[in-house]
């Protein structure tokens, strides 16, 4: 995230029914499951080597303490928490284990449980997904997995956001990376909630620039005032990405500059990569997509009754 500002530095100086908004504290309260001074290399047997994500790294294991159970597990790293966390001092932030553990959906990772272990890093554990990321396929440019699926992708993929906004949080970190498809490709989870934050006016301040460059509002890259609608923007971006195998601006390079197109340069229209879409669903993606806040799809509750009229699959 410091690197990531950095690039983003000399521009910024150069230019310097809804739930109750409380509702996001009843989730976090829900959480039962909260552990300290656990060993982790004792616990947990290590099937699969960590990779490394956004705020830790993540590994596949056999719970030794529950049954040999296979679970993913999240060691987060603390000079990256911290540095994230110090931004918000005085605030009382959830942190990412308190929020994921009061979260409870069919197309959102379980999280059994959250705390500190022995050596002072924070952890979760979580139910393991047994599938390629959403990234790996459209990377991987998989047609022949996600053909005639997308749409009921889309659909649950829309249907976890907007769970999530309704307990009053918003992800700040919506892309392909942070959806798994299961190995039958019948059901996709959203996971990754070390960026998330409250949907409250102190957590939507301007100033915060987190998240994925590739799929980042122009509110997040411009350090303007937040709210759901930043979600709303980088979803449509990865729709569009999962269905064009492309993305919706000409980049030059995958770094933070990249994002500063959002609003200065207009996406290219889905049609012009795949002409046979429904125009009910390319109207759909690119209206999430619009860089004006006030002009873009309201809520993703919208978003779903817009894809109720979508006639085919794709």
């Amino acid at each position: 995230m410091g690197i990531f500002d950095s690039l983003f530095k000399k521009n910024a100086d150069a230019s310097k029914g809804k739930p109750k908004a409380s509702d996001h504290a009843s989730g976090i309260e829900r959480a039962t499951k909260v552990s300290k001074s656990v060993d982790i290399e004792a616990r947990f047997e290590r099937l699969r080597s960590a990779i490394s994500g956004t705020m830790g790294n993540f590994f596949v294991a056999k719970d030794r303490f529950n049954g040999n159970r296979v679970v993913g597990v999240k060691l987060c790293d603390t000079d990256k928490v911290q540095f994230f966390e110090n931004r918000f001092k005085g605030l009382n932030k959830p942190s990412e284990g308190e929020i994921a553990i009061g979260l409870n959906h069919s197309n959102i990772v379980e999280t059994y449980e959250y705390g500190t272990s022995n050596r002072g890093q924070q952890f979760i554990v979580m139910e393991y997904i047994d599938g390629p990321g959403l990234h790996q396929l459209i990377a991987e440019r998989k047609e022949d997995l996600l053909a005639g699926k997308r749409l009921d992708l889309i659909t649950q993929m829309a249907e976890s956001l907007a769970y999530l906004h309704r307990k009053e949080f918003i992800h700040r970190d919506i892309c392909p990376r942070n959806y798994i498809v299961l190995k039958d490709m019948k059901k996709v989870k959203l996971i990754d909630f070390g960026l998330t934050l409250p949907a409250t006016k102190a957590f939507m301040a301007p100033g915060n620039r987190t998240g994925t460059p590739l799929y980042m509002s122009p509110e997040i890259v411009r350090r303007r005032s937040t709210d759901k609608r930043v979600d709303i923007f980088s979803f449509g971006v990865t729709c569009y990405h999962m269905i064009a195998f492309d993305l919706p601006w000409q980049i030059s390079d995958t770094t933070g500059r990249a994002a500063l197109q959002h609003d200065t340069s207009p996406p290219r229209e889905i049609t012009e990569h795949r002409p046979e879409i429904d125009k009910v669903l390319a109207g759909t993606i690119m209206a999430a997509m619009h860089p004006n806040p006030e002009l873009r799809t309201p809520d993703m509750e919208t978003f779903l009754r817009q894809l109720r009229n979508v006639k085919t699959s794709l």
